[in-house]
């Protein structure tokens, strides 16, 4: 399988919502699949001992992120992570005759995988208060079942990709306007009490 710049943003779009779901989804169809194979360096990721590194990760942060509070400070750590895994994303599936600089995949890896951790970030507290944390374990699984459905897409159907981003792109231009949507509320509360003294 010849890896695209596609396949390199649709596996770095979900790595924003859970950093080792698409790692693992890469890693595991480098050492199944012969239509997918990782040129050096990237190809440790499908070693045995990486796996076993990311199914543990992986194992701690499907549980850490269902948990109410903890899925917040999860979040926090994984601020470094998930933009890295982008990056290492694309920068894995453009390795190998795509003919994109390694610095400018770097940058878009980052880039797309930062953006969604954002929205995933600003969204996380709104459905904590909505309700009062219930929400929390819903949200995460969907989150999960997305991000593994979007690295398994991206991997084996690399044009259907450009459909991921624009979802994972609707996704944070909503995330950025209900993150907005209180602030504005509270501030006409404001106003409006002023007016009244």
């Amino acid at each position: 399988m010849e890896y695209s710049l596609l396949t390199g943003l649709g596996l770095a779009a979900p790595a924003g919502l859970n950093a080792y779901l698409p790692l693992l989804v890469l890693a595991l169809a480098d050492r199944i699949s012969t239509d997918v194979t990782l040129a050096r360096p990237y190809g440790f990721l499908s070693s045995t001992w990486a796996i076993a590194v990311i199914v543990l990760l992986l194992t701690v942060e499907l549980v850490v992120d269902k948990v109410p509070g903890l899925d917040h400070a999860n979040d926090l750590v994984q601020s470094a992570v998930r933009p890295a895994a982008g990056a290492v994303l694309v920068m894995a599936a453009t390795s190998e005759g795509a003919g994109i600089n390694p610095v400018v995949s770097l940058v878009l890896g980052l880039l797309v995988a930062g953006a969604v951790h954002t929205a995933k970030a600003v969204v996380r507290p709104v459905v904590t208060l909505g309700t009062g944390g219930m929400g929390n374990p819903l949200l995460s699984l969907a989150e999960d079942m997305v991000a593994g459905l979007a690295a398994v897409v991206a991997v084996f159907l690399p044009v259907l990709s450009v459909g991921i981003l624009l979802l994972f792109g609707a996704f944070v231009v909503w995330a950025i306007r209900k993150a907005r949507r209180p602030k504005r509320a509270v501030s006409a509360g404001n106003v409006s009490g002023s007016l009244r003294r």
